[in-house]
């Protein structure tokens, strides 16, 4: 926080003497109870005067003796209410004005926003109590909140944040919530989502006819939709549910058939499903619970928390029993607790009738869209997925998909940055007009920025459909509203493919337009969020799946010597064939086969990825490769996880992204202790007169060695550790001689691989041993979900070297 004149030293008037101040703080101050919380420390105070949301934030007038102003200014920042952000306090004297009292104004929405939105916040404790209290009038409210909870980012409509701008406009107070709204000495002082069983929002349950699911779903019958809704999930039902940020599909996560009919219906693969439990207890004999994932899974936010599970589960006699068919074959599951008060009523409260404690809770949407969030779409495009829809008529503003994190070196990793966490801005070190980056097309994330500031969207999703570049169109709008940045600047990534992009480009409007190298993005977002500052260049590991390289191939195993001007590409994977593009992503095996090939290996009856290829296609597959068909190169390590996944007979089909080299990590964890040789990659000089980069990494000797193990009879899991040791020490050995050669000492991770974090772990500490400084991402993820920060400053830079 940065306190400009608060604190004192403005006023040369005796401490007894009446002065006056205004005083604007910025920060996330509208949302969160900040106006209450000024009005009772100005009372306390004995200060007089007003108080105001603006679009610069919260402004304060306040008069009285100066050892009070000062004593105000002090403490208005340092004891802000908990889901404040205080970033800036400023003050000026004014002149006294002989106020009475000290009001509350209201608010003023003059000028461009220039204040920050506050992310929705899980249920607060004191509410949780209201809420479980037969004697409170909001017992069993699904909607209650208070200024220290609930929705804001996804029902607000336009700031200053006030109840005329949110969704929850609709809805008039009764007049006990008008009073508790007006009192200062009330919780909910102010608070915008106030609501009661009396003026709403209300529930209510939709149940699709069995005998014909053509027809329209009808209300049900009874007065508790909640209980009904508990009575279906208990038998087997699939619902979708309405919540913060859009629908989910729910069904009871014990339940084998509900469980293989939701993933059935979604044509979901083996990708594993969420859970919600009621309590921690409910999951700990399923998982391994650190204290940094508890306080994850407790907090305002409440993720989904990737946990590593137990290796042989011993539950207890009254522990709820877990589908097979939520994760098959993950070494983790994804577990949050409820963050709303509709989760915990579904949940069950004490004494009411047993239900499922254990739930599946995954995104409403078809595969490939975005999540639903309009109620007569959910009818609609979920037709074929639910059984019972239970809604309610409080307009989502935005789509929001839950966060999800996990803990790696006892920090946060974040898979996917959105609830709780949308719009929070990230701090820039180094200053940026006003521009839009719109990220990838694989997790597309979108980004604004100003000064110092960048404001990522929530989640958005895979642009492959029409309704995700509608979504994408739709929260790029909301963002500029909520934030007041007007883009001068463009950036996009240089794929001429991606979606992304090619919306940009119809969007310039006159504005220039950044492309940005998809690498050079991913390691500069890693040094933009860890603060770097400007000439500061680091050694950028990028390891991913997909990028579209300078020469045109396909990169993604790359070392890059980069600062935000620039890069110069130090490392790559050798170049191979990627026969078919997106087909081969699909089958493992035929990445397998071309890494062979490449490595000059035979494609022998005895090795699995042969095996699993039909011979028919592994004729047309050996004729494309000796004829560069549809061969673009490329220098992918997520490829080559994908290899050596099906190489070792684990993972030959993958039914989502990355499924292959999931696989490959999870049998890597449960490897015993090797004894026997290492792998390892040969690195060389890039050939006289290629493109490429100075020093090449040959993975042939690796898929030598792992198909002399094979034949050997060593365990799957044992070449899998035996992989991730032989990347880990690749990137140690490139770092090495690119400081040998540049003499640069911080290392940036990044890239969707290095989600892994079996390889993230191993190679930072690899790297810390030899004396570097390692950056691995922390607010944003590794993978394209963090692709358009780095934009952001990429652009920044560049077109102000053009201005120049």
């Amino acid at each position: 926080m940065t306190t400009g004149q608060a604190g004192g030293g403005l006023a040369t008037a005796p401490a007894t003497a009446a002065a006056r101040r205004r005083i604007t703080v910025r920060g996330v101050v509208q949302g969160v109870g900040f106006r209450p919380f000024v009005h009772a420390l100005a009372t306390e105070l004995g200060l007089t005067g007003h108080v105001t949301n603006t679009g610069e934030g919260v402004v304060a007038e306040v008069e009285g003796a100066v050892a009070a102003l000062d004593l105000f200014g002090r403490r208005i920042g340092a004891d802000a209410p908990p889901l404040a952000v205080v970033e800036a306090v400023d003050a000026e004297d004014v002149a006294v004005r002989g106020d009475a009292g000290f009001r509350i104004l209201p608010s003023r929405a003059d000028g461009l926003p220039r204040t920050l939105v506050s992310p929705d916040a899980a249920t607060c404790d004191a509410c949780l109590a209201e809420l479980t209290d037969p004697a409170d009038r909001r017992h069993r409210h699904p909607f209650l909140t208070c200024t220290h909870c609930g929705p804001r980012f996804t029902i607000v409509t336009a700031v200053p944040y006030d109840r005329a701008l949110t969704t929850m406009d609709r809805f008039p107070m009764c007049p006990r919530c008008a009073r508790e709204y007006a009192d200062p000495a009330d919780r909910r002082f102010h608070a915008q989502p106030i609501s009661c069983h009396d003026c709403g929002p209300r529930l209510r349950l939709l149940t699709a006819d069995p005998a014909d699911p053509t027809r329209p779903p009808r209300p049900a019958p009874g007065t508790d939709p909640v209980a009904a809704t508990r009575r279906l999930l208990a038998e087997g039902a699939i619902v979708a549910v309405k919540g913060l940020g859009g629908y989910h599909l729910v069904c009871d996560a014990s339940d084998d058939t509900a469980v293989t009919l939701l993933r059935a219906r979604k044509n979901r693969g083996g990708k594993p499903f969420a859970l919600m439990a009621r309590q921690l207890p409910d999951i700990e004999h399923l998982v391994r619970v650190r204290a940094e994932e508890r306080a994850l899974l407790t907090g305002t936010v409440r993720p989904i928390v990737l946990l590593r599970r137990r290796r042989d589960p011993a539950p207890a006699p009254d522990a709820p029993v877990l589908s097979d068919a939520v994760a098959p074959g993950s070494p983790d599951l994804g577990v949050m607790l409820p963050y709303t008060p509709l989760h915990h009523l579904l949940l069950g409260l004490p004494g009411d009738r047993p239900g499922p404690r254990l739930l599946v809770m995954t995104s409403g949407n078809v595969a490939g869209e975005p999540i639903v969030t309009d109620d007569e779409d959910a009818v609609r495009r979920l037709a074929h997925l639910a059984d019972a829809w239970l809604t309610h008529d409080r307009p989502i503003r935005i789509p929001c998909d839950d966060s999800v994190v996990r803990v790696s070196d006892g920090e946060p990793l974040f898979i996917r940055r959105s609830r709780g966490h949308a719009p929070m801005p990230i701090r820039l070190p180094v200053p940026v007009r006003p521009a839009l980056a719109a990220g990838g097309d694989l997790k597309n994330v979108l980004c604004l920025a100003e000064g110092d500031r960048a404001w990522l969207s929530a989640h958005i999703g895979d642009m492959d459909d029409l309704a995700t570049q509608l979504a994408f169109e739709e929260a790029e709008a909301h963002l500029e509203t909520v934030t007041g940045v007007r883009p001068q600047l463009l950036a996009a990534d240089r794929h001429p493919g991606y979606r992304s992009g090619q919306w940009a480009q119809r969007h310039t409007d006159g504005r220039p337009l950044v492309r940005v190298q998809h690498h050079h993005a991913h390691v500069a977002a890693a040094m933009a969020e860890h603060g770097l500052p400007d000439g500061h260049p680091v050694i950028g590991v990028a390891f991913d799946g997909t990028g579209y390289g300078d020469d045109h191939a396909v990169w993604g195993g790359e070392i890059l010597l980069a600062d935000y001007d620039g890069y110069r590409r130090f490392g790559q994977l050798a170049y191979v064939p990627l026969p078919g593009g997106d087909t081969t992503v699909r089958r493992p095996y035929r990445m397998a086969l071309a890494h062979l090939r490449a490595a000059g290996l035979d494609w022998a009856a005895d090795l699995p990825p042969v095996a699993a290829c039909p011979p028919q296609e592994r004729q047309l597959l050996a004729r494309q490769l000796e004829r560069h068909l549809n061969c673009v190169p490329t220098s992918s390590m997520g490829r080559l996880f994908d290899a050596v996944s099906s190489l070792a007979g684990i993972c030959h089909h993958a039914g989502y992204e990355a499924q292959a080299a999931v696989a490959l990590e999870a049998a890597a964890l449960t490897a015993g202790e090797d004894h026997g040789p290492g792998y390892a990659f040969a690195l060389g000089d890039a050939p006289t007169g290629t493109t490429g980069a100075d020093t090449v990494a040959d993975p042939a000797p690796v898929l030598t060695a792992v198909v002399a193990d094979l034949r050997a009879g060593t365990a799957p899991a044992l070449v899998a550790a035996r992989f991730h040791s032989a990347v880990a020490d690749l990137v140690r050995r490139c770092c090495a001689l690119a400081r040998d050669r540049a003499g640069l000492t911080t290392v940036a991770l990044t890239g969707g691989v290095f989600a892994n974090t079996l390889l993230a772990e191993a190679t930072a500490r690899l790297l810390r041993q030899d004396g570097f400084t390692v950056l691995r991402h922390r607010r944003v993820p590794p993978n394209d979900g963090g692709l358009a920060l780095g934009q952001i400053v990429v652009a920044a830079r560049t077109a102000g070297a053009a201005a120049r």
